[in-house]
Formats: C-alpha cells, sequence, structure tokens
C-alpha cells in the first residue's frame, strides 16, 4: 500500500510512520525537512515542499498516486481546503484532528466520538472543529474519503506530558523536579485524563488503513489507562528519581499568570478526559494500549538524560513559575495566620 504522511517527522507521526514500515507499507513523506527528528522513509521517499504551497506539493507530487494520504499539519480550514483539490484521487485522506475539539467542560464522564464538538476556549480547537466540517462536507457533497482522529495528548520519547509545562523544552519540568523546585499543579491535581505513548496511537491508526468501514467516520485513539494529575507528576518524578515538591494552584490563578494557559487549561487539561475506544475496536478489535505511563515516562527520561543536548532549559517559563509559586505560597501563608 502506498502511503504518504504529510509532516512525519512529528512525535506521533513518526511512530506512526515506523508502524506502517513494519506493517509492509510503501511510505513516503512530505515536509518542509527541518524537524530535529530524523527521516525514516527510504533515499527518494523524503519530499520536500511546503504543505500549504499548492505548486510546490503539484510538483513533487508529479506523477505519484496514494491509497492513504494522513495530514498531521492542518491547522486551519483553509489548509484542509487547499488538501481536497491536491489529494483528490487518494484512496483515502486521513486528518490527525485533536480530542480537546470535543465539548468543555464535558457533559458527561465518558468522552465517545458522539460526544458534541465545542471548546469556547481555545482557538487551536476551534481551528480543528472547522477543518473537520470542511473535510465532513466536502464527504458529503462529493465522496471526499476522509477518517478523522482525534488523539488525546499523546508523548514519546522526546516529550513530557504534563498540564503546567514547557513543550518547546520539556527537560524543564525534570530538571526543576530535581532542583526541588516547586511543581505547580492546576485545582487539587484530582482531575483523571488520559495520556498515550505515540507507538499506542499509531497500534490504533495503520490498522484503518483503506478500510472502506472508516471512511466519512471519525475516531479516537488512546490509552484506557486513566491517572489523576497527582499521579502522573508523581511517575514523572519516580522517572526522574525524586519526590516531586507539589504546589496546587487554581486554574484561574494559573490562566491569571499566564493568558496563553486559558486554551491549555480551561480548554483542555482542567477537565477529566476519560475516553471510550470502542468504536475504534469495532474496526480494529485487536487494539491494545501496550504502554504503561508508568514505563513510557521511565523510557522517556531516560532518552533526555542519555544526551546533555537535549537537557534544554525554558528558563522564562521557570522565571513565570517561580514568580507564581512565591506569591501563592505567601498568600497561603496569610491565609494560615489571619
Amino acid at each position: 500500500m502506498d502511503v504518504l504522511f504529510i509532516g512525519g517527522t512529528g512525535i506521533i507521526s513518526t511512530a506512526c510512520v515506523a508502524a506502517s514500515l513494519d506493517a509492509g507499507h510503501n511510505v513516503w513523506t512530505l515536509n518542509r525537512g527541518i524537524s530535529k527528528l530524523p527521516q525514516q522513509v527510504r533515499e527518494g521517499h523524503v519530499l520536500i515542499a511546503d504543505a500549504s504551497n499548492a505548486d510546490q506539493v503539484r510538483e513533487v507530487l508529479r506523477g505519484l498516486r496514494f491509497d492513504v494520504v494522513v495530514q498531521w499539519t492542518a491547522y486551519v480550514p483553509a489548509q484542509v481546503e487547499l488538501d481536497i483539490s491536491l489529494y483528490a484521487d487518494a484512496g483515502q485522506y486521513v486528518f490527525i484532528s485533536s480530542a480537546s475539539a470535543y465539548e468543555k467542560p464535558p457533559s458527561h464522564w465518558l468522552i465517545t466520538e458522539s460526544t458534541p464538538l465545542q471548546n469556547p476556549f481555545w482557538q487551536y480547537s476551534r481551528d480543528k472543529i472547522a477543518c473537520e466540517e470542511v473535510l465532513v462536507r466536502a464527504h458529503q457533497l462529493t465522496g471526499f474519503p476522509v477518517t478523522i482522529i482525534r488523539p488525546s495528548l499523546t508523548y514519546g520519547f522526546s516529550q513530557i506530558p504534563v498540564a503546567i509545562g514547557s513543550w518547546a523544552k520539556p527537560f524543564t519540568i525534570v530538571d526543576r523536579m530535581r532542583r526541588g523546585a516547586k511543581i505547580l499543579v492546576p485545582g487539587d491535581g484530582t482531575s483523571i485524563w488520559t495520556i498515550t505513548h505515540n507507538t499506542d496511537l499509531a497500534r490504533g491508526l495503520v490498522p484503518l488503513f483503506a478500510r472502506p468501514e472508516a471512511i466519512g467516520e471519525a475516531f479516537h485513539i488512546t490509552s484506557d489507562e486513566a491517572l489523576t494529575w497527582n499521579q502522573i507528576y508523581r511517575l514523572v518524578g519516580d522517572a526522574a528519581g525524586v519526590e516531586p515538591d507539589f504546589l496546587h494552584i487554581p486554574s484561574d490563578a494559573l490562566v491569571a499568570a499566564d493568558a496563553e494557559q486559558l486554551g491549555n487549561l480551561w480548554g483542555d487539561k482542567s477537565n477529566s478526559a476519560v475516553f471510550d475506544n470502542s468504536k475504534l475496536r469495532s474496526l480494529v478489535p485487536e487494539f491494545e494500549a501496550m504502554v504503561p505511563f508508568a514505563e513510557g515516562i521511565r523510557q522517556t527520561v531516560q532518552w533526555f538524560d542519555a544526551e546533555p543536548r537535549r537537557q534544554e532549559i525554558d528558563h522564562g517559563a521557570n522565571a513565570s513559575w517561580d514568580r507564581l509559586a512565591q506569591i501563592y505560597t505567601q498568600a497561603l501563608a496569610k491565609a494560615a495566620h489571619r
């Protein structure tokens, strides 16, 4: 099967490229060639182009047709509108959306694919919803062969998934734990979250390739392991060999200190997120998430520890967290001695 990954060098997509190759598929990647993560496909199958530049894409795709196209890098409707014309002859177009598109706050504790899509707190999520609407409409009007995938928080060896951390420099949270600095946890840390290893998402995604039953459908692919944020942070600490010094801070205080946290927290991680994977298993009954978070995060921290150059620190984030920790610690002290 001929498969094109638009992107293909990100945290999740690298695992899916590897799984596709292991499954015997003929795999290409299309990206700008600037990722720090290594290419996995063979020479001649690395297509260099800006996926949003129609002329560049048509040039590198000349003479090629794909059974499956997986779009990892589209974030706004204009990008998928272009894709509808660029990949009209593909057998299947898989759009990677986001589980953050599900309604926030949730009206029911268990999330299914029929949970409404509505997120008033995060533009990223609203843009993903708008992309889905464009693709669903194209499927209804023309039969465009779309399948929608909604990952939740998914990580691999190069990312440490926490509620308050540095996505660009993830080792910052480990360094902070090891220094004994305050670890900011939103709320009381008891909301339940689902974190998925990238290899587990790949186990669910690749078997959906070229499945007629998946066309016109949406699926989330997540672990079945649900942990509280307190448990998640403790497991990161265990992997780092330390006991984290928690400071629980209300989400509204975290948002007041950093407005960019509005989407991350109220639009995502402050809410409990438990997913029902029954729809996926109806087509892929063998699907099982194999990597518990304790094991996955241990491997991740080992990867960072193995190479000092990976251990970049986000000093701006540290300063912001230290300032908020000081303010909130003083407020607690005043409250205790009124």
